[in-house]
């Protein structure tokens, strides 16, 4: 009955405990209270009650197994008043007392070591902090001192030391979790055992919320691990677990059990509190300044989430890049200087009733020098030039994008007049469509934004807006309606004559011996299709080949080898060769250019060659024709050259390579381009099939399947009927595609001179030179001369009026000066 009795009471004991949990959140056992009063009801029923409570009571040594009981009780009461034993106990220890006090069974009492490492850390922490605090006034001081005592300038030690603190802080936080993580180790319950029965726990601290059990060992056992946890299910049964086995051990006295009380704390560190404080001011003084490392697009690390204003960048004259440095797209450049003069002499445009367009948008191929002319308009213009890119108006936050236009023109307005450029503006300026969501939403608002503040309600004059772009085709139509840009400016390839003036400017930094006007010539006729940034890359790759031979100055070989570089790719000499393959390689190269050489509508061979470069393993090279319309013969002519290769193997070789695959793309995609597109076949009839919005197709066709299947067997029909007629045409001259092919084997490299070696002088008439291809266009030269009304457009007001009172025979001097030019 007695130990029925100790059972009930420490179970009423538990109870107790949980009830104390309760008022912190924990869960309340209503089985288990029932439980145990109905243990206690039975007990007290009986006689044997009154006699254990009287030997409880009277007798001074306690009965067997209520030591622990009356421990654990006087731990309990005394909880409350801990804090006051302890200040007690530390100045009992200051007074010299040479014994530490004892408990009942005249063993010390454990040293409690929960909270040293908590008062440690809030300790060095404090020190660290004044210390902070007495460096920086310190700092300001000086510094207060150095500039006169004018103040301020603190900004910037405040945030070095704000971020020696954050370090510190997070550092000490780190070692501390650290530090925590290996104080305790996971153990198994046959582990917990096997500890229990040895009697090395010291202490067990039960979690009620977690279930996990923090195993506290005895200081002879305590290494670099202070203790183990323990995960659990129920914790009533682990009660009952521990007691067995303490009472099989009888180390009941020995283990302290506790309970972890929850309270609003759990779970906050002073030093977690701390960092996350100095962190959020860190970052709340980044963003108050703002401005911190802005860059042109107004973004820095004072701009972390690209909330601050937005600055459009100002350029300044010092642009390095003049109108007279802009050359082959005369047409372009007039109508951007017209552009400049309404903004130095708007009079003269008000007076005749004109308004200045509103905006221009630059259009046209990669390279053709849309961003070079909005460089130029920046040296030139006498106004404000202000430059942004369309990519910076898209955030990944909404709503950014919106105010970065608003604040944009805003600044534009405040520098009235003004000229704005926005590059690549295809980022911003996108069709709107009905399926929007996530980011095309935003993308949209961006673009509703633009078009209000381009033409809206407070549009103001003074604000001139020019763009550039290559992707036309994807721009909403109302940012190219007339009243937002008025005017569309397309920027072509340059023909030979603008070339020949590219030339010539990027020929001025160049050294060379020969004279630039005639190589600019040269190089112009040689260089068909190729856009202003292609001509820039070929002056440059002349110097460098010329500086990788230590040459002087910069010859003619040395820009063929650059158009060869540009235009073929690296050159691959050391790669090896089956002798089998390279005279393969040759004969393929001889069919091009025999079959170009003998058909009419091609364009003159320049050089053959069958040194690898880039992808290919061999090429021949053209001069090309420019030529606006093609005829059907035409066409057809191209693709029989393209085919000469391929019909040279099987002519030489009985067999097909497969090094003819870029060959077999342009004759497809040229036999597509003649039905599909330019309505040349009858069967098909005179339709166009291109999409005339321009919009790609995806996975629809605008034709049925029977007129996809007559199209694909024209397709078939046409490339058989080129491809015969190659076959005969090389097989008639298969001496001469021996003869080529040898010679390629012996040099790897012909010109055109031992093509008319071989072959003779070619059939039919063909032009290659500067003077035969601008042969009846009027003149030599590019045509620069400007409007009668942009003659004076970089002169000021002041020039203008003096120019203006100037004798009248002196300007008839000069105008019968300009008309002797003019002849």
């Amino acid at each position: 009955m007695s130990a029925r009795f100790l059972k009930a009471a420490k179970k009423s004991e538990r109870i107790l405990f949980r009830c104390l949990a309760k008022q912190h959140g924990f869960r309340l056992h209503q089985k288990e209270i029932s439980c145990g009063l109905h243990i206690a009801r039975t007990l007290s029923s009986s006689g044997k009650l009154n006699q254990v409570l009287e030997e409880f009571i009277y007798k001074e040594k306690l009965p067997e197994g209520f030591g622990r009981f009356e421990k654990e009780n006087k731990n309990t009461e005394n909880k409350s008043g801990r804090n006051e034993e302890t200040s007690q106990n530390r100045d009992s220890s200051k007074e010299g007392s040479s014994e530490p006090p004892k408990n009942d069974s005249g063993k010390e009492p454990k040293k409690k070591k929960d909270d040293s490492d908590d008062v440690d850390l809030s300790k060095s922490l404090k020190d660290i902090f004044e210390n902070i605090s007495k460096n920086v006034k310190d700092q300001q001081g000086k510094q207060e001192e150095k500039r006169g005592g004018k103040g301020g300038g603190g900004n910037g030690i405040g945030n070095e030391y704000l971020l020696v603190a954050v370090a510190v802080l997070s550092a000490l936080w780190l070692l501390k979790v650290v530090a925590d993580a290996n104080r305790y180790v996971l153990v198994t319950y046959k582990q917990f055992e096997n500890l229990m029965r040895e009697k090395k726990v010291d202490g067990l601290t039960i979690d009620p919320k977690t279930k996990v059990v923090h195993i506290r060992l005895k200081p002879q056992y305590r290494g670099v691990v202070t203790g183990h946890i323990l995960q659990i299910g129920s914790i009533s049964k682990f009660e009952d677990h521990v007691e067995d086995i303490l009472e099989e051990t009888g180390d009941t006295e020995n283990v302290e059990i506790k309970y972890k009380l929850q309270s609003a704390s759990d779970g906050l560190s002073l030093p977690l509190l701390i960092s996350a404080l100095l962190l959020f001011m860190f970052v709340r003084n980044f963003l108050s300044r703002g401005q911190v490392g802005k860059g042109p697009g107004g973004s820095g690390i004072g701009d972390l989430f690209g909330l601050a204003k937005y600055q459009a960048k100002k350029v300044t004259k010092d642009t390095g890049v003049k109108f007279k440095d802009v050359a082959g797209c005369e047409e372009a450049k007039i109508e951007i200087m017209e552009f400049v003069n309404f903004l130095k002499h708007p009079q003269r445009y008000k007076d005749l009733g004109a308004k200045i367009p509103k905006g221009a948008l630059l259009t046209g191929p990669p390279g053709t020098g849309k961003t070079l002319l909005a460089k130029a308009t920046a040296g030139e213009a006498n106004v404000p030039f202000l430059s942004a890119s369309g990519s910076e108006f898209l955030e990944m936050f909404v709503g950014v994008g919106p105010k970065r236009i608003r604040e944009m023109f805003a600044q534009a307005r405040s520098n009235a007049p003004c000229i704005l450029f926005i590059d690549e503006i295809d980022a911003v300026g996108r069709k709107r469509s009905g399926r929007s969501f996530g980011g095309h939403s935003e993308q949209e608002n961006t673009l509703n934004q633009l078009l209000v503040e381009m033409d809206g309600f407070n549009t103001q004059e003074g604000v001139v807006i020019l763009a550039a772009t290559n992707r036309m085709d994807v721009l909403d139509q109302a940012l190219l309606r007339p009243g937002r840009f008025d005017r569309q400016i397309y920027v072509s390839t340059p023909d030979i004559k603008g070339r020949a003036s590219i030339f010539k400017v990027h020929l001025e930094r160049i050294k060379t011996e020969m004279d630039k006007e005639a190589i600019a010539k040269k190089m112009a006729s040689l260089t068909s299709g190729f856009s202003g940034a292609d001509i820039a890359n070929i002056c440059n790759e002349a110097a460098l080949i010329a500086a990788r031979e230590s040459a002087t100055s910069v010859a003619l070989k040395h820009f063929d080898a650059a158009i060869d570089r540009v235009i073929a790719g690296l050159e691959k000499k050391t790669k090896i060769f089956l002798p089998l393959e390279k005279k393969k390689i040759a004969f393929h190269e001889a069919g091009h250019a025999v079959a170009g050489w003998f058909l009419e509508h091609c364009s003159p061979l320049l050089k053959v060659s069958i040194i690898p470069r880039g992808k290919a393993l061999g090429y021949a090279m053209y001069v090309p024709v420019e030529r606006q319309l093609y005829t059907q013969q035409e066409i057809q002519d191209q693709m029989c050259l393209a085919l000469g290769g391929r019909e040279s193997e099987k002519i030489f070789f009985g067999e097909f390579t497969s090094g003819a695959q870029d060959d077999l793309k342009k004759v497809t995609s040229m036999a597509y381009s003649q039905i599909v597109t330019y309505g040349m076949n009858e069967k098909i009839g005179q339709v166009s099939y291109v999409d005339p919005t321009g919009e790609d197709q995806g996975f629809t066709k605008p034709y049925s399947e029977e007129t996809a299947r007559m199209i694909d067997e024209e397709v078939r029909t046409m490339v058989s009927m080129c491809t015969k007629r190659t076959h005969e045409l090389l097989k008639s001259k298969r001496a001469e595609v021996e003869k080529v092919a040898n010679r390629l084997l012996e040099r790897e490299k012909i010109e055109k001179a031992d093509l008319e070696e071989l072959l003779g002088k070619r059939p039919f008439a063909e032009r290659t030179t500067y003077e035969e291809f601008v042969e009846g266009t009027g003149s030599m030269e590019e045509d620069t001369a400007l409007p009668e009304g942009l003659k004076d457009w970089n002169k000021s007001g002041d020039e203008k009026v003096k120019g203006d009172s100037e004798p009248e025979d002196s300007s008839s001097d000069s105008k019968e000066k300009r008309a002797e030019e003019n002849k």
